[in-house]
């Protein structure tokens, strides 16, 4: 095992990443998101797209560097605070939004024993990313980590998780 594969692995166990086979124990289903799932996650976009243009008179746009910028000024102003658990996650739904655009990835359903949560999937792969708690549960214990940070750290795990690309 390579020095870089050791610390891609340290990585994804401290930022919300999951490997099923890892987990070979324990029984995990995944599925499609239902349209009720689908439903929620938009009304979460939209949630944060009126509080943006109500105090900040900006909008989400799906562009990586004006969207992170745009969800860290609704932190930095404290529109969204660490006990506004609804808020903070639906900010988990943008970045997981800008996740899946920038790596290809798709929402999905994962349950397991611990219950049901939206999570990313690295296309047909066995490893997720679980945006949708990765500001929220910082902001709730006082971690003020940038957004851009969190999203740099998930983006570097899933990149390190993926074979080398070979020119032929």
């Amino acid at each position: 095992m390579t020095i870089r594969k050791i610390i891609g692995m340290a990585l994804l166990l401290c930022a919300g990443w999951v490997s099923v086979p890892g987990l070979a124990e324990e029984a995990v289903a995944i599925s499609e998101p239902s349209k009720l799932d689908l439903q929620y996650m938009e009304q979460q976009r939209q949630l944060l797209q009126e509080l943006a243009a109500n105090n900040l008179g900006r909008q989400f746009s799906g562009d990586r560097e004006r969207d992170l910028d745009l969800l860290q000024t609704l932190l930095d102003r404290q529109l969204v605070r660490g006990d506004q658990v609804r808020e903070l996650q639906a900010m988990g739904v943008i970045m997981g939004d800008l996740l899946a655009a920038d790596l290809g990835m798709h929402w999905v359903i994962y349950e397991d024993r611990q219950g049901r949560s939206r999570a990313l999937r690295d296309h047909d792969s066995d490893n997720y990313l679980f945006p949708i708690t990765m500001i929220a549960r910082r902001r709730e214990v006082g971690n003020e980590t940038p957004v851009v940070e969190i999203y740099r750290k998930a983006y570097d795990i899933i990149d390190a998780s993926r074979p080398p690309e070979r020119f032929e």
